[in-house]
């Protein structure tokens, strides 16, 4: 499986770019257990470990590996390897989408 590119700096978008990852962000916080993975991070100080993150869970382990490609597939996590090791982190600046869009229905 080829190498996926990492998502644009979202200040660096174009607004159809903006749009465009706002909808990936949108659907990929959709799902509770994604919530969830973010949840954890965030209370855990923003950085946690693929089997931490899946300890907190009873499904399988696949299904944890699939929610967490679907988050950083829309750019709201990053990891780093450590030896056989996944280090997850939340890429607040992806997130900051979702208060930008809804800032525009505030009156």
């Amino acid at each position: 499986m080829p190498p996926r590119a990492a998502p644009a700096q979202t200040s660096a978008l174009t607004p159809v770019d903006k749009l465009q990852a706002l909808d990936l962000v949108v659907n990929a916080i959709a799902h509770p257990a994604r919530r969830q993975i973010l949840l954890t991070l965030h209370l855990r100080g923003g950085t946690a470990t693929a089997g931490d993150l899946a300890a907190r869970f009873e499904h399988a382990w696949p299904t944890t590996t699939r929610h967490l490609r679907v988050l950083e597939d829309a750019g709201m996590l990053k990891h780093v390897k450590r030896g056989r090791t996944r280090l997850y982190t939340i890429d607040h600046e992806r997130l900051a989408l979702v208060t930008e869009w809804l800032g525009w229905f505030h009156t």
